[in-house]
């Protein structure tokens, strides 16, 4: 890598960096404050979770009482947090994509620390490559 491309790259990492800074404080703030609600398809399940996809409310509508069937009430609770996980996933993932460079985003999503270390060992210049 020569000289010129190494300072490019640094200049594109401090950019970077000064935008993580800058915005971290009201990122952390939008972030805690993820709340995502969902309704099950027959409206008697409602859950709500926050950033991490965690379970913080089970609402029952009082008709679920009219047809006791533990199996149907347990499927309808499963899903409905399932989708509730995955809006909140996808909001957490909105107020990051400004803050995490395309290349890394999926690691960083995934919480995948091999993959964010391949990807910056990668932008590393090598020895063979000087």
């Amino acid at each position: 890598m020569d000289v010129q491309a190494m300072r490019a790259r640094a200049d594109e990492l401090m950019t970077q960096f000064e935008r993580m800074r800058s915005g971290v404080g009201d990122l952390q703030q939008q972030l805690k404050s993820v709340a995502v609600t969902a309704t099950s398809d027959d409206g008697l399940v409602t859950v709500t979770v926050g950033p991490r996809g965690q379970v913080t409310k089970v609402e029952f509508d009082p008709r679920i009482y009219r047809r006791p069937n533990s199996k149907e009430l347990s499927a309808t609770v499963t899903e409905t947090i399932r989708r509730a996980t995955e809006k909140a996933m996808a909001e957490v993932e909105q107020l990051l994509r400004p803050f995490v460079p395309d290349s890394q985003f999926q690691a960083y999503i995934e919480h995948d620390l091999d993959g964010i270390f391949r990807q910056l060992d990668g932008d590393l210049p090598r020895e063979d490559r000087r």
